[in-house]
């Protein structure tokens, strides 16, 4: 896929700060809504301005040559959720959250010590194409229910006996869905100069705009099934600008508080995680080297990228609580719009760190429906499975083995096989990206005769 801007090309000041708000809003969501599902007071704003700082770190330590945006891991909730849940008060499971996130980055720092030394040609051999493609074709559709389910959504919701239930029709949330789906794909296809390369931008407005006028019909008459949108977190800002409620300030109260069983709780709650997200780490390095046409693992090195996402997690979560991890968003991004030049990223990162102060934004990106964000991800979510299956274009699948391995690979991903071991859980494309190494080693003893 030749890209119209490489990674170290600068783009011109106007086109880089709309590139750099197109990466931002592939990204904000996701990021923002990992602090909403742990919940205790954490700060949507202070995740963001610690993903902005956590991709900094990543560009440093990968010597601004990897193009891609580190967010909230979702990986890490069940971690996260485990820090509160054995703390003997919040600001202790703030301090949880700072040091889990520091042993998860030990274990990335440790990992990337041992390619140092040993290269990068054992990772090669354990997951080759026919094992890197599918896994890659497994992240993009393990997260499809998350598209579909989203497209079918809107932000309103009513309370029946008590209890809240989504007030939005789902036709009409679908509607709003597929504008945006539409847009963004008419745009990216025939799209001219830069409109061409802000896809994202403009699919996102025209579906915010149908839900903003489906919304105002439905308050004006009274039908709560044509509302999509809940203005509501607009009349909550107190100011234009804030400071976000750091995670290291929170965690100062509790740290005289922290004890040894309590360390050694968060650190088996988050060192078997880090293991997991390294293998996603590997398939999606692979799968944005794919689309730039460049070997990360070989240069700026696996051991960069690893120490830079494990550094990146430290600091993330040191300010927002939450460690980051690369985003298939932002791969996605860099693949449609063919735009990889590191210099958008660095200054998608910057204006995360801005925004986070900025309280008008950050509840404009709340105020988003999720279905159109739907519409958006069906797009993002479809590319990173199709990168993965043309990964799989220079592989034999006549020959049994790579068969065998592919077909495991990707019926355990869309399957949803999981493993849990007490608070750890090896997520689907883990499992599957396991199970395709160990059958790919098996079958690789076969002899030739």
């Amino acid at each position: 896929m030749r890209m119209i801007y490489n990674v170290s090309d600068k783009p011109p000041f106007g086109q880089l700060i709309i590139f750099a708000l197109q990466q931002l809003l592939a990204i904000m969501a996701a990021t923002l809504v990992v602090p909403v599902i742990i919940g205790n007071d954490m700060s949507p704003a202070a995740a963001l301005f610690g993903a902005g700082a956590g991709t900094l770190v990543y560009i440093a330590f990968t010597k601004r040559r990897s193009p891609v945006f580190l967010g909230s891991s979702f990986a890490f909730i069940g971690s996260m959720s485990t820090a509160f849940a054995g703390a003997v008060s919040v600001s202790v499971g703030y301090v949880g959250l700072i040091i889990g996130a520091f042993f998860a980055g030990l274990v990335y720092v440790g990992i990337a010590a041992v390619v140092k030394i040993a290269g990068v040609g054992w990772v090669n051999k354990l997951m080759p194409a026919v094992v890197i493609g599918p896994t890659v074709a497994i992240i993009g559709l393990s997260l499809a229910g998350n598209a579909i389910g989203d497209l079918l959504s809107g932000d309103a919701h009513i309370i029946v006996d008590g209890a809240s239930v989504m007030a939005t029709s789902p036709y009409v949330a679908l509607i709003c869905g597929l504008v945006t789906l539409f847009v963004t794909m008419i745009a990216s296809t025939y799209g001219r100069a830069m409109v061409k390369l802000i896809p994202f931008i403009i699919g996102i407005l025209a579906g915010y705009a149908v839900a903003a006028v489906f919304t105002v019909i439905g308050n004006s008459t009274g039908m709560d099934s044509l509302c999509v949108i809940n203005f509501g977190v607009f009349s909550s800002m107190d100011s234009i600008l804030s400071l976000p409620q750091f995670t290291f300030v929170t965690a100062k109260e509790g740290l005289a508080m922290v004890d040894g069983a309590y360390l050694a709780t968060v650190a088996v709650a988050y060192v078997p995680v880090a293991f997991v997200v390294f293998a996603e780490h590997i398939a999606d390095h692979k799968n944005l080297s794919s689309i730039i046409e460049k070997d990360l693992l070989e240069d700026p090195g696996l051991h960069r990228t690893l120490l830079g996402d494990g550094v990146g997690s430290m600091v993330g979560a040191f300010f927002g609580g939450c460690p980051n991890t690369t985003y298939g968003e932002s791969v996605g991004c860099v693949a449609i719009t063919r735009n990889a030049s590191v210099v958008s990223i660095i200054a998608a990162a910057l204006g995360a760190i801005i925004i986070s102060f900025v309280t008008p934004f950050v509840a404009f990106v709340e105020s988003i429906p999720p279905c159109v964000m739907g519409g958006v991800c069906m797009a993002l979510y479809g590319f990173i499975a199709v990168s993965g299956l043309k990964m799989l274009q220079k592989v034999d699948l006549d020959e049994e083995k790579n068969l065998f391995v592919a077909s495991v690979i990707l019926i355990a991903g869309i399957g949803g096989l999981t493993l849990t071991f007490g608070k750890v859980t090896l997520t689907s494309v883990a499992c599957a990206l396991i199970l395709g190494i160990i059958t790919n080693v098996i079958l690789s003893k076969k002899k030739e005769y």
